[in-house]
């Protein structure tokens, strides 16, 4: 290879790339295999004690008498001068 470099470090700098070849392999191995792992977990514990929702929840309604919805303008006037 170069002529400066010994043997010895040559070798040791072939040593370092393989295994740093070998860590990253290993590593994107085991992320891989930990994503799965929680995918599977977040499926399996996903909200096991509430019913499932079949669409959005209805909009509940409740008809308010004349006094309250004087009331409510009363406060929608007061809050809105403030600004």
């Amino acid at each position: 290879m170069l002529q400066d470099v010994s043997i010895v470090q040559q070798i040791g700098v072939a040593v370092l790339a393989v295994a740093t070849v070998v860590w990253a392999v290993g590593l994107v191995r085991v992320m891989r295999r930990d994503r799965l792992d929680v995918q599977v977990w977040r499926q399996a514990q996903a909200l096991r004690a509430l019913p499932v929702q079949q669409g959005p929840p209805r909009a509940e309604t409740v008809e308010l008498t004349a006094d309250e919805r004087a009331a409510f303008a009363g406060l929608v006037r007061q809050y809105g001068e403030g600004r």
